[in-house]
């Protein structure tokens, strides 16, 4: 069964990218939900609702920003596959930057903790990932830590998400972007597809419709086409997320918007 976070990681899996080694010194992200957000969605398969999804942004001290994101199944789904993901991000005002990524799975009898701290300076990205056999006694099945080369503007695939909601995503372009997600550092590509009126909880909307891709092999190898419907308005909320699989298609439509 896919993993309803996952859905989420693969639809944010994009971000703005640069040749510059060190620590980059970028402007001040002000987009309407940098005060405050909380996005509520609903994730399903065809006809079936399988659960819910929030997206919530939390500014903190420090012109710092948390990102936080949490997933689960609907009751029938949990008595039969239990699932409870949890992805938080913590990132720099400025231009975005993640200063950690922390992401916890929990599905089935999968359990995974993974947290990357991102060093601009020693242009390196340190993950520390554990898989439990055992959550409860915390009996751990297999972990790793893996220092990934960086050159200094590389963001989180959750902060990647935000920062594309702040570009003017003309129809037509395709901006180029790299990513540390895992064990690795990819090279992916946005398309701006066009313009559609989408109905949703909003009513019916203009919205932009875009597409993450990644240029060779990487996380999206096998995982289908992924679009994202943003609104188009300087707010960018994205009103539907659909991401193709052998059997259709998982989608997450917007439910409500704080």
């Amino acid at each position: 069964m896919h993993s309803l976070s996952r859905i989420f990681i693969y639809l944010a899996a994009f971000l703005v990218a640069a040749s510059f080694a060190g620590e980059p010194n970028l402007p001040e992200v002000n987009a309407p939900w940098m005060k405050g957000e909380r996005l509520t969605f609903s994730l399903g398969w065809g006809f079936i609702t399988a659960g819910t999804a929030t997206l919530e942004v939390k500014p903190i001290a420090g012109g710092k920003t948390e990102f936080l994101t949490h997933a689960t199944g609907n009751k029938t789904i949990n008595r039969i596959y239990p699932v409870y993901d949890t992805v938080y991000t913590r990132v720099r005002n400025k231009g975005l930057m993640t200063e950690v990524f922390r992401k916890r799975l929990h599905e089935g009898t999968f359990h995974n903790t993974s947290v990357i701290r991102f060093d601009r300076k020693g242009e390196k990205a340190w993950l520390s990932d554990t898989v439990f056999t055992d959550m409860k006694a915390r009996k751990v099945k297999r972990s790793a830590d893996t220092a990934v080369a960086i050159q200094g503007m590389e963001h989180s695939i959750m902060s990647a998400f935000y920062y594309v909601r702040t570009m003017p995503l003309t129809v037509g372009d395709t901006s180029r972007f790299s990513a540390v997600s895992g064990k690795k550092r990819y090279d992916l590509k946005v398309l701006v597809h066009g313009k559609e009126t989408v109905e949703s909880v909003l009513g019916k909307v203009p919205c932009i419709k875009v597409e993450p891709v990644l240029d060779g092999d990487g996380i999206f190898v096998s995982k289908g086409r992924i679009f994202i419907w943003l609104t188009d308005d300087d707010r960018r909320i994205p009103v539907l997320m659909e991401c193709e699989i052998a059997l259709g298609s998982v989608k997450a439509k917007l439910l409500e918007a704080k």
